[in-house]
């Protein structure tokens, strides 16, 4: 019966221009032949002036591993050059700011500042004497308050400061009242802070450095001065922990060099940039044996390519051994000079920012490897696992709200879903997104995509601490399968004897093999 399907749908692909929707039989069962005498997918490309003039093909360049330095480092600086910026507040920011302590004053103070307000605006002057915004040390913000910014006679001792906390889009999001006894006490908050926000003990030491060189040249008058207006806060270069993520990180990826040496003239290599989420991504794209630019072939798609790149000479290896019938291999991660050692970015741009993740891929870097290569949409499939799970599950459910349709099938290993509630803004999760699974059949009577659904039976335990009262990782697997299955979903279901990702390097050969199986 399998078989007799097969020929139907090879006559169906010789006669028709194929589209971008799914045929569940066909993705699970292709020949090499079929897969490449399907009609190319066209996406349409919605990247901006911007992201088409910074992409960037060209041969791989992740073996170029930078060298540890030959020659001893040079001498620590010991002269720093510390930078202020002044700012002379307008009438209404001194209106704005005797209102806000206008409980602590007495009803004559109250009424002399606001009369030298009225005075300075006939004039229109300024009114006030310019102060302290932004100082750099080393041509680095100092990003804390420094005590003399406030009071210019401060002695060390006890000092207070309204703080305002700012949300990851840079906006307030609430004050706090902050006092200390004393400066000291204030560089161990500052070093807890640091701590708390994942810095480096040679960062954290020179954030505190760059304090007390702040400190001392307000103190002594020792500073260059700018003029208002100099200082770019935007600009993240101007920030320590900024350099602490920015460098050449070739170094962290995960693979077999010798097996990627043997392969590397089968591999691209492409820079494209996203101006939505302000990121620089790198695109492994791996040809498969006997490549034929003419012909064409699904891509297998791979997120979190630091580690899943390593994957790549090992599914190589099954089609060349004839196992597995010609695919392309995709995988995707940040540009090199990203470190993203405690997860944080991944998370936010797999998990919280999933949809602007989902946009750049579905309408940007799709859509580009749909120009350059020969695709098959129709029978391509994108993985993801953990947040990389979240991601599918969402790239999944929101697949129809999509013009473009770059996947047929799905890869959501181990989502971790619980996730969703641990960001301090989680505004835009709602729980009933995730168990109704975006609304998608609400929208449609069926799934038309193909899903692969799997998890490691040993893994709840390994991320006991991050569940707060949430379903555990196994335990919103086993509902989403519930779910899938009473819409009557092409879903294929496994649990492996495997903590949480061990099992991954075996599941995707195996799904190779079996989505792509070459007859």
């Amino acid at each position: 019966m399998r078989k007799a399907i097969l020929i139907f749908l090879f006559i169906i692909m010789l006669l028709s221009v194929t589209s971008c929707s799914s045929n569940t039989e066909s993705s699970e069962n292709t020949s090499s032949e079929i897969v490449q005498t399907v009609e190319p997918t066209q996406l349409v490309n919605k990247m901006t002036e911007t992201e088409l003039s910074r992409v960037d093909k060209h041969e791989l360049t992740l073996l170029d591993v930078p060298q540890e330095p030959t020659t001893e480092a040079e001498p620590a600086q010991t002269e720093h050059k510390v930078s202020v910026e002044f700012h002379t507040p307008s009438i209404d920011e001194w209106r704005e700011n005797i209102e806000s302590y206008r409980d602590q004053m007495t009803n004559e103070e109250y009424e002399a500042a606001m009369e030298n307000i009225r005075i300075a605006e006939e004039k229109g002057e300024n009114v006030g004497n310019p102060h302290p915004s932004i100082i750099l040390v080393d041509g680095h913000i100092v990003p804390y308050v420094i005590p003399n910014m406030i009071d210019p006679d401060y002695d060390g001792g006890r000092f207070e400061f309204t703080s305002t906390i700012m949300n990851e889009n840079g906006e307030p999001e609430y004050e706090e009242e902050m006092s200390f006894e004393s400066f000291e006490e204030y560089l161990d908050w500052i070093r807890k802070n640091d701590v708390e926000c994942g810095y480096s003990d040679e960062m954290i030491e020179q954030d505190i450095l760059n304090i007390q060189l702040a400190y001392e040249a307000l103190k002594t008058g020792n500073y260059e001065v700018l003029p208002e207006g100099t200082v770019d806060l935007e600009d993240r270069s101007l920030y320590l922990w900024y350099e602490e993520e920015i460098g050449d990180f070739r170094d962290l990826w995960e693979y077999d060099r010798n097996a990627v040496e043997a392969i590397k003239d089968s591999i691209d290599e492409i820079s494209i940039y996203d101006e939505e989420l302000d990121k620089e991504f790198v695109v492994h794209v791996t040809l498969p044996p006997d490549y034929d630019k003419e012909k064409t072939y699904p891509v297998f798609f791979l997120t979190d390519g630091i580690w899943r790149f390593g994957n790549h000479t090992e599914l190589r290896k099954v089609m060349e051994d004839g196992e597995a019938a010609p695919v392309i291999l995709v995988s995707m991660w940040y540009s090199y000079n990203v470190n993203d050692a405690d997860g944080n970015i991944r998370y936010f741009d797999l998990v919280v920012n999933r949809d602007k993740t989902l946009d750049f891929i579905t309408d940007n870097l799709m859509p580009y490897l749909c120009e350059n290569y020969h695709i098959d949409c129709a029978n391509s499939t994108l993985y993801g696992h953990s947040d990389g799970g979240v991601f599918a599950h969402n790239a999944l459910f929101k697949s129809d709200l999509y013009e473009n349709q770059p996947f047929g099938n799905y890869i959501i290993g181990s989502p971790a879903l619980w996730g969703l509630y641990n960001y301090n803004d989680n505004s835009n999760i709602s729980s009933d997104d995730v168990v109704n699974d975006y609304g998608y059949f609400d929208r449609n009577e069926q799934l038309d995509k193909s899903v692969f659904l799997c998890a490691g039976s040993l893994e709840d335990p390994d991320y006991a601490d991050y569940y707060n009262g949430h379903d555990t990782t196994l335990e919103g697997v086993a509902k989403l399968k519930e779910r899938m299955e009473s819409h009557g979903a092409a879903l294929t279901y496994k649990l492996y004897d495997s903590h949480h990702y061990q099992y991954i390097p075996d599941m995707l050969i195996e799904f190779l093999k079996k989505t792509y199986s070459k007859q």
